[in-house]
């Protein structure tokens, strides 16, 4: 057993959106994305299903031609390959869960 913590270490770089990967498991990955005010990760897909949860801040989230915002405590799942995008409106902490098949890589692929 290994405790982990998406609060430590918590930096906001206004240059670079911070991902880290914070715990594998044997079905998922779960990592976190420091965005600062301002920041957005573009239009992407994933190749499987996500769990987005925001734990600090506030983002809007753009799909499917709707935007939601959403707020610390809130979580959305979204199925393979629908496009979306995340702006911040203030510095926020994001819990993105994936599935232990999908890769880092096209994570850090999105905010290049």
């Amino acid at each position: 057993m290994k405790i982990q913590s998406f609060n430590t270490d918590v930096v906001f770089d206004q240059e670079r959106i911070q991902t880290k990967v914070i715990i594998e498991t044997s079905f998922s990955k779960e990592i976190r994305i420091l965005l600062a005010k301002g920041q957005l990760m573009k239009e992407h897909k994933a190749p499987f299903s996500i769990v987005i949860h925001v734990l600090q801040g506030s983002i809007n989230l753009g799909s499917e031609g709707e935007i939601q915002e959403m707020n610390a405590g809130d979580l959305i799942t979204l199925d393979a390959n629908i496009p979306h995008d995340l702006k911040a409106n203030q510095d926020s902490i994001i819990r993105l869960t994936l599935s232990k098949l999908d890769k880092m890589e096209r994570v850090e692929n999105v905010i290049k």
